[in-house]
């Protein structure tokens, strides 16, 4: 077999139409082994002949998409200096843009031998390994654009590529839980319906599920654990050819994009698969532990961990640093994807010791140049779980957030918690004291009442305590304070008194959601009712658990979600760009009147007492359609009907009193989450009955 030099860039294994390309940074090495595997597992050694910068590269004519390979790296081995290279594991290219095949946690797996952590393991794992796979990079993408949704119009669906798919009757069974299923006609009119503009899909790069999970015959459903940042996971692919779940995955981008719909990629840049210094030997840790790894100052046989997961990747590495922006920008202009949802954050932003998070920090000042990464969209989940890792509100611009405190304060809103009133108008006005210092707008709030790590919107409302237990933590695993409330019982019901209340509380859930000033996400399966029967930690339940039920469709839920969007979708005044600022637009006959007004029940302007009163639960929200100050596109003033809304979480029927004919003569009701009564008509200083527990949004007439 021929091997030329070949070049040092790209990295990993690129496919040229006449051969193939192989480079793998290593600068510890003393020699590197590319492995090529046929299809009967043979294995055939060969050195890379080059190396420059560290990088260390070969070209071999003839080797085709559909070829298996990995690495054997060949350099120290002494746990106590952080370093472990061991030539007898097969290693995951980690640039390997297609993954074929699951570990079987054989104890060759691992570079020390059982119970002696320190020594070094002979066994060879070749066997026990996936393997890397050479792909084919053409595609004909057509005339395949990006949708560049502006955030202010963005609906954003949270899901997973099994999950949402598998029990679709639609779908043809073959093709379920796949990259193909999310493409399918029958999933894009869905989300078309209910005004979805991006789908966000928990993570695709190829992950591992944990020997313990196995053993208990469970898998790692999220997929949190990813070991190939370039590598759609083989797992969602309908294709038997090795290496076709890359155009798998690109056909499902080309059909979403073309109904309008921008894919967003959950990504896991804080953590490995590898674990701690316990863990098996896959990928980085053989490569180049020091590099990939942050390793502790006072021992760097072990781990810092800000994840909980036994590892952190080491962002401040020039090389590991060079991964992460080589993959974001692969998924972009390869895989033409739309944006990341980056999860636990903050540990990307750790500086110095580790022990504080920078927003400026090198991996943002990198982000922030990138001239294809600036351009799509970037949310972060704003904690991790070391010391200062709650971040909310303090990542830099371009950047935006799920943002826990909107979650936490409608839930405790609803449930007619104490001391919540004047941060629940914050929430819905935009979240401005979390966002506007810093120069940034009202979308810079992703909004989220749940989300996949939690209850579902049903649970929500019919639970008080998680019930865990099919997880076999014996029910301690997952989160103790979900904010949650059960309407009287726990779990399912005859009762219809409650039955009633619970759709009434998801309906509320869902209106403040659409409302709020920020960009919705919703949890799939929520528009539909969908349950887990109170466990509030599935990622390990690749089941119907987990999976949405169709053919149990909440046909009103989903009929009530729909006219949400279509409300939200006509009136730009609920997704502004700029925040409110509370000066006048105009006068009517002598009265000011602001973009938005806050109004106690009884019709009066809320003052400072009212706000901080412990057991407020009721307001009137005025919002101004002449109000909107952002211009148009080609410099146009813009303005909306205007609205008011009269939220009552308190437990009784409360009349409202509606302001004066100054913020309009007359009223008509286009939504009562208790009653529909839509074309209602109530005028000015006229008193209207909000039922308990509900909100009402009246449209200004006159």
């Amino acid at each position: 077999m021929q091997v030329w030099p070949g070049q040092r860039y790209p990295l990993g294994a690129v496919y040229d139409g006449m051969g193939t390309n192989f480079a793998v940074f290593s600068e510890v090495a003393d020699a590197v082994e590319l492995c090529l595997f046929d299809d009967d597992n043979n294995e055939r050694r060969i050195p890379l002949p080059e190396v420059d910068a560290f990088v260390w590269h070969g070209y071999l004519p003839g080797i085709e998409p559909g070829q298996r390979y990995g690495f054997r790296v060949h350099g120290p081995y002494d746990p106590g200096r952080g370093l472990r290279c061991n030539p007898h594991k097969l290693l995951l290219d980690p640039y390997a843009r297609a993954i074929d095949g699951d570990i079987d946690w054989d104890p060759a797996l691992y570079g020390y031998e059982w119970g002696f952590p320190d020594s070094l393991s002979t066994l060879d794992s070749g066997p026990h390994m996936p393997k890397a796979v050479v792909v084919n990079p053409y595609f004909d993408w057509g005339n395949d654009r990006p949708p560049r949704v502006p955030y202010h119009n963005s609906v954003i669906y949270e899901a997973h590529v099994k999950g949402l798919t598998m029990r679709h009757p639609e779908i043809p069974e073959e093709i379920r839980g796949t990259y193909g299923a999310i493409g399918h006609p029958a999933i894009v009119e869905h989300l078309q319906s209910i005004g979805v503009t991006a789908i966000e899909l928990l993570p695709v790069h190829h992950f591992v599920h944990d020997h313990r999970l196995i053993e208990a015959g469970l898998s790692n459903y999220w997929g949190y654990n990813s070991i190939g940042y370039f590598a759609p996971y083989h797992g969602y692919s309908s294709m038997g050819r090795r290496g076709q779940q890359v155009q798998e995955f690109r056909a499902m981008v080309k059909s979403l994009h073309a109904a309008g719909i921008e894919v967003i990629l959950d990504v896991v840049y804080n953590h490995t698969a590898e674990g701690n210094h316990l863990g098996p030997t896959l990928c980085f840790r053989g490569i180049d532990n020091q590099h990939y790894y942050k390793l502790a100052e006072e021992d760097p046989r072990h781990y810092t961990d800000f994840t909980g997961c036994g590892n952190s990747l080491n962002v401040r590495s020039p090389h590991s640093l060079q991964l992460v922006m080589d993959s974001l920008r692969y998924w972009v202009q390869e895989m033409h994807v739309d944006g990341f949802r980056f999860d636990l954050a903050s540990a990307l932003a750790r500086e110095g010791d580790h022990s504080y998070v920078d927003r400026l920090s090198v991996f943002f000042e990198v982000v922030q140049q990138d001239p294809v990464l600036n351009l799509v969209k970037l949310i972060a989940e704003p904690w991790d779980v070391g010391p200062g890792g709650y971040q909310v509100g303090n990542f830099p611009p371009l950047w935006t957030e799920w943002n826990g405190k909107f979650r936490d304060t409608v839930r405790d809103f609803w449930r007619t918690q104490p001391e919540t009133l004047g941060e629940f108008a914050s929430r819905i006005a935009g979240s401005a004291d979390l966002y506007q210092d810093d120069g940034r707008r009202p979308f810079a709030s992703i909004n989220f009442i749940t989300a996949h790590d939690g209850f579902t919107l049903t649970d929500l409302v019919s639970y008080n305590d998680k019930h865990n237990e099919a997880n076999g933590e014996d029910n301690r695993d997952g989160d103790n304070h979900n904010r949650s409330w059960n309407c009287g019982a726990e779990g399912p019901t005859d009762d219809v008194g409650i039955k009633t209340l619970r759709a009434q509380m998801r309906r509320n859930y869902l209106a403040t959601l659409w409302l709020s000033q920020g960009v919705p996400m919703l949890l799939a399966g929520d528009e539909m009712g969908r349950t887990q029967h109170g466990n509030n930690n599935a990622y390990c339940q690749d089941n119907e658990l987990s999976w949405v039920d169709w053919e149990s469709a909440d046909e009103q839920l989903l009929e009530f979600t729909k006219r949400l969007s279509e409300l939200r979708g006509r009136h730009r005044v609920f997704r502004r760009r700029k925040f409110f600022t509370g000066r006048p637009v105009r006068r009517v006959a002598g009265t000011p009147i602001p973009d938005l007004g806050w109004f106690a029940p009884d019709g009066s302007e809320m003052d400072d007492a009212d706000w901080w009163h412990n057991f407020g639960h009721s307001i009137t929200l005025f919002v101004n359609g002449e109000g909107i100050r952002e211009l148009g596109p080609h410099g146009e003033r813009r303005t909306d009907s205007s609205f008011l809304l009269l939220w009552n979480a308190y437990w009784e029927p409360l009349e409202f009193v509606l302001p004066g004919p100054e913020y309009g003569q007359k009223w008509s009701a286009v939504l009562d989450t208790a009653d529909p009564r839509d074309g209602t008509v109530v005028e000015a200083n006229n008193k209207l009955l909000v039922r308990e527990r509900s909100l009402v949004v009246l449209d200004r007439v006159v």
